[in-house]
């Protein structure tokens, strides 16, 4: 029997994710930008999308015209988290097409700032090689 070697992760699958490495990031293709990204007001508000006047509004209300302007594609009333969007081609909202890298780095939301340290893995990086 022969091993198969897996040229990159398989975002749904985590048993094929690899132990992160901070080098790995600069070969990757982003695809931890691929996933969503559940978010709170202090992350819209760092983001640039809500004003702190907006924390005393109800969420709902803040979800509907986050929703309508397109930054974000769900609100989980439960637990008072909001779902960025994601480009047709899965990426996220603020991932740049061609770079592959975020374009809100230094506001990113706590989520990303994060990963891989939690996540459905934690300590795991759904690694894809830019050159695979």
């Amino acid at each position: 029997m022969t091993k198969l070697l897996i040229v990159g992760a398989e975002l749904e699958r985590t048993e094929t994710w690899i132990r992160y490495e901070k080098s790995m990031c600069s070969s990757c293709i982003s695809s931890c930008c691929t996933m969503p990204v559940d978010v709170r007001f202090d992350d819209l508000l760092r983001i640039g999308v809500v004003d702190e006047f907006e924390r005393s509004e109800p969420p709902k209300q803040i979800a509907k015209r986050l929703l309508k302007d397109g930054i974000i594609e769900r609100f989980h009333q439960k637990f008072g988290r909001y779902t960025l969007t994601r480009q047709g081609n899965g990426d996220c909202l603020y991932l740049d097409r061609k770079s592959r890298l975020c374009t809100i780095y230094d506001k990113r939301p706590d989520t990303c700032r994060n990963h891989p340290k939690i996540g459905p893995r934690p300590g795991y990086c759904a690694y894809r090689p830019k050159n695979a």
